[in-house]
């Protein structure tokens, strides 16, 4: 935890005079379901072991917001509420509560750098995908493989029909868009920088991360708008200009918003930063300031945000349907191995993924695919549900919004955690797929353009749908997580010992016909 009080910080425990995360993240799930379900509530704030019993309350956030289609929004206001009454942002020594950020004294002004990319190339989309780039027959007949094998749902795999059908969609140049963490390795700014976007980078003011940004940009078709904290010419080359160019989301957050709010185009808004640990709760929080602000000052505004896999959604009656056969129709060794391996641990490993329909107020049932993986901690869990929450809450309220689940992906922040790095390698032992940054980057890149450009997406909030709830299950590229037979956190180490030995031990030959 961080002890620098600069910036979003999160707030000091009365009772103890120091920073918890766990108390904070307990107080904010425990204030959004006060109104859907009292029990709950409490049981989330009396929890004695958060950090190892938080999926069971994020469970609780959803079984609850499937019952009723006010629910949701009931939970996002709730929980977005008591999370900006919580944090604190401190500036010039002084404490403020993170609700009134956007009035604190000494607000600088930021300076725009334009920059222009060299490329007079047209706008194309492919798919990088195991050494070759997939466009046309070849790119339709891989989406309708991982449609048929589960990977994704039916809605990601139409989308991608849908872009591939408009190749006029990926000329951008109508568009401004705004990426918070620009330089992410699981971002879309490689592809936008080709497809004439005038971009709003936000990152670091740190010189390896705009080198990465310049020339990026450099090489593609895009136009670059940068902050900057003093006015710059036109005359910088690259080497100069990494020095000089950034802002940081956790100290400058009402100066990106006013500047953000001084431009005179419409803007689409990308919260895609990520930090480790509870940094990522504090960065999901700056991004929620500042695009709420932003909104409120530009109706106009939209919103983009990449759910992870590893998390606990709301689904549709097939999808637990899907893994219920799953479980039915395991070979023999499968279930020989898999009964004898839960067994030994006690049943800790390989729990049957049973699911109960829980019927909506709507008259339709819904199911809940739990893919929350303990390691990844309740600060991850509540950085995410931040971002479902305004998500969810801004559409309701009439803005246009791209929320959609991103496969599991081989980026460096989930492969220097060895047991996700050897569970991913072995996943495909239970039908799941671990893509890629690059494939990702184009499948996520392309589901943004579709949500913009397809006026009947889900994510323009005069599309009908049945349930709140229903936009975040649009559009999902899961990697096969919904449909494992299994809860997910008890196959995921079994798929960890089948990463380490694959290729190396005679485990492997054994392992193999563990599907057939």
């Amino acid at each position: 935890m961080s002890t620098s009080f600069d910036g979003l910080q999160f707030p000091v425990q009365p009772e103890t005079q120091k920073v918890s995360s766990s108390s904070t993240g307990k107080e904010i799930v425990a204030a959004a379901l006060s109104l859907v379900d009292e029990l709950s509530s409490q049981n989330a704030l009396n929890e004695k072991n958060w950090r190892k019993n938080y999926p069971r309350h994020f469970k609780a956030l959803v079984a609850h917001g499937i019952r009723s289609v006010n629910a949701p929004i009931t939970i996002a206001k709730q929980g977005l509420a008591q999370a900006h009454h919580s944090f604190e942002f401190y500036r010039d020594g002084k404490c403020y509560r993170l609700k009134d950020v956007m009035t604190v004294p000494n607000i600088q002004t930021l300076h725009t750098f334009k920059y222009q990319g060299q490329s007079t190339a047209e706008p194309e989309w492919y798919v990088p995908y195991h050494g070759q780039k997939l466009q046309g027959q070849a790119l339709l007949e891989q989406i309708q493989t991982w449609e048929k094998c589960g990977i994704v749902e039916t809605s990601h795999a139409d989308a991608l029909r849908q872009v591939i059908a408009h190749p006029e969609w990926f000329d951008l140049s109508d568009r401004t868009m705004v990426l918070f963490g620009a330089a992410s390795e699981a971002g879309p700014l490689t592809w936008l920088a080709k497809w004439k976007a005038n971009l709003i980078a936000v990152d670091l003011p740190n010189a390896k991360v705009w080198e990465k940004i310049l020339n990026t940009v450099q090489h593609g078709n895009a136009t670059l708008y940068a902050p900057s904290t003093e006015p710059l010419t036109e005359n910088f080359e690259i080497h100069e200009l990494k020095n000089k160019l950034g802002t940081n989301l956790l100290t400058q957050t009402p100066e990106i918003a006013h500047w953000l709010a001084q431009n005179p185009n419409s803007l689409d808004l990308a919260a895609i930063a990520y930090l480790d640990g509870e940094k990522h709760v504090r960065v999901s929080m700056a991004m929620d300031s500042i695009m709420s602000y932003v909104s409120a000052q530009k109706p106009d505004t939209s919103l983009m945000y990449m759910c992870t896999p590893t998390d606990v959604y709301a689904v549709p009656k097939d999808v637990i349907q899907a893994s219920t056969q799953k479980y039915q129709q395991r070979s023999k060794i499968e279930k020989w191995l898999s009964k004898s391996v839960a067994t030994a641990s006690m049943k800790h490993f390989f729990k049957h993924n049973s699911q109960q329909l829980i019927n909506s107020d709507n008259g339709k049932s819904y199911g809940i695919a739990d893919c929350l993986v303990v390691e990844q901690g309740p600060n991850y869990a509540l950085a995410k549900r931040i971002q479902q929450w305004r998500a969810t809450l801004a559409r309701h309220q009439g803005q246009k919004v791209s929320i959609n689940i991103a496969p599991s992906t081989t980026t460096m922040s989930v492969t220097k955690n060895p047991l996700l790095k050897a569970a991913f390698n072995g996943a495909s032992l239970f039908d799941v797929e671990a893509f890629a940054p690059e494939t990702t980057n184009a499948l996520m890149a392309a589901l943004w353009v579709h949500d913009l450009k397809n006026q009947t997406s889900v994510a323009n909030p005069e599309t009908q749908i049945e349930h709140p709830l229903e936009l975040i299950m649009e559009g999902a590229n899961h990697g096969g997580l919904w449909r494992v037979a299994y809860l997910a956190r008890t196959a995921l180490p079994f798929a960890a010992i089948y990463g380490f030995a694959n290729d190396k031990l005679p485990i492997q030959q054994l392992l193999g016909k563990f599907k057939k």
